[in-house]
């Protein structure tokens, strides 16, 4: 892990932006004009999609992905121009907001900039054609990071874009070579201390397809060595097998409380329920219950919670990456309350504390404990909805649910889930602090 990593992170929002289909305009100054709304939301920081021209070559769709980027340093003029974007990242710096700008380092369009002055710097096939390793990436070309002179341009790029924005998010970073992500937070946070490292990390299928063809495909524990946050895809395939009923509870939970001894202690998983790349979480979901208690979930998962705009709003449709798809108008309820409520739990001191564990409770509930400096936080989570009841230490007595501010009684070692979650802070009596002697 990135020594410098801070572990405040954890109890901070990330909001997604596409600029193209967030408006019916899809200006950077429609993004601008709603950033206050975004802010009081809880956000923290702003990630942006690709924001640079989209290449015309092999385009996917009438308008092309943004992740076939033309030219690294440019602006798409779809969007606006260079002032347009700094008039959005200032107003973002004055309201607090963090902007954390996407960039994509394994590939270009067939007709960037890069492959028209440097084919040289590509991945090329047993033909000598510029070609790629994922066969359906059909609108781009892979870069070659054995030519060393590639890496001064890709890191005097981000140094470029350093002076208008406070981070990075690297598409598919395990395809490019750790050596580079080292070499470019180096250079870039000798300049800009504090800069944010997200990694597109991947989920363990997509790793060993690489590898297996003797590419480069960093594993989650090889990227921390460079970047603060990596996707917690090294889970999320299980956590829809159990929504969707092909796995269980348990071991979803296990593999989760398990990140907690694979990674570093400071680690930083960010946790969604959708992104760009996903069907929006109400294609599983299909009520406001199931939404609340699923949102609340990635709230107190130890990790950064990510929205996609719209999921706010409970928005169905996942909006195309390739052509004009506006969210404006799909909505279906408003979490605006709840998610402003979890933020604030999620600032809440306790919700850094070392202690953190993981369990199952009856019916599958899920059970997340957080404790320390004589408290504790405790919650029990239904993601499906179910109703039932719970044992627990807490001594007989009301009380509060930090989520809905009303009064939850346990008696007889008994608590009363009734398909919500429950959250309790409490006071808890110092402990020796010890560690089992677990030797045979």
């Amino acid at each position: 892990m990135a020594l410098e990593t801070n572990t405040d992170l954890r109890q901070k929002l990330i909001y997604c932006v596409f600029v193209r289909n967030y408006s019916k305009s899809g200006k950077f100054s429609a993004v601008t004009a709603d950033l206050q709304r975004i802010k009081d939301l809880g956000t923290d920081i702003l990630w942006l999609l690709p924001i640079n021209p989209i290449g015309e070559v092999n385009r996917k769709g009438t308008l092309g992905s943004p992740y076939a980027i033309k030219d690294y340093r440019g602006i798409n003029p779809e969007y606006g121009t260079l002032d347009d974007f700094k008039a959005l990242t200032e107003k973002a710096h004055e309201l607090g907001l963090k902007v954390m700008l996407d960039i994509v380092y394994n590939h270009t369009s067939p007709d960037s900039v890069l492959a028209t002055e440097h084919p040289e710097w590509f991945y090329h096939d047993a033909d000598g054609n510029l070609s790629n390793k994922v066969g359906d990436w059909s609108d781009v070309k892979d870069l070659d990071y054995g030519h060393h002179d590639l890496w001064q341009y890709q890191i005097d790029t981000l140094l470029y874009w350093s002076q208008f924005v406070d981070g990075f998010r690297c598409d598919v970073a395990p395809l490019v070579p750790l050596d580079f992500w080292l070499a470019a937070r180096q250079q870039v946070n000798a300049k800009h201390p504090g800069t944010l490292w997200l990694a597109e990390s991947a989920g363990t299928g997509f790793i060993q397809e690489l590898r297996a063809q003797g590419f480069t495909g960093l594993s989650d524990s090889e990227l921390y060595q460079a970047f603060d946050m990596t996707y917690d895809y090294d889970v999320f395939g299980d956590f829809k097998d159990y929504w969707n009923g092909r796995s269980t509870v348990d071991r979803y939970i296990d593999l989760l409380q398990r990140q907690d001894t694979w990674f570093p202690a400071n680690y930083l998983k960010m946790r969604f329920l959708e992104n760009h790349d996903n069907a929006r979480m109400m294609s599983m979901m299909h009520s406001d219950a199931e939404a609340i208690n699923n949102l609340t979930w990635i709230f107190l998962q130890r990790g950064i919670p990510q929205l996609y705009a719209g999921q706010e709003f409970l928005a169905e449709h996942q909006p195309s990456l390739f052509d004009k798809d506006v969210i404006v108008d799909d909505r279906h309820g408003d979490m605006t309350a709840l998610i402003q409520k979890l933020v604030a739990i999620k600032r809440d001191p306790i919700m850094s504390a070392n202690d953190y564990q993981l369990a199952v409770a009856n019916e599958g509930v899920i059970k997340v404990t957080y404790r320390g400096n004589g408290e504790e936080l405790v919650a029990w989570l239904p993601l499906k909805g179910q109703v039932t009841t719970v044992k627990t230490d807490l001594a007989a007595g009301d009380y509060n649910n930090l989520l809905t501010d009303q009064a939850v009684t346990v008696t007889a070692g008994e608590l009363a889930v009734k398909g919500q979650p429950v959250l309790i802070k409490h006071t808890i009596k110092a402990t020796t602090g010890k560690v089992a002697d677990q030797s045979n």
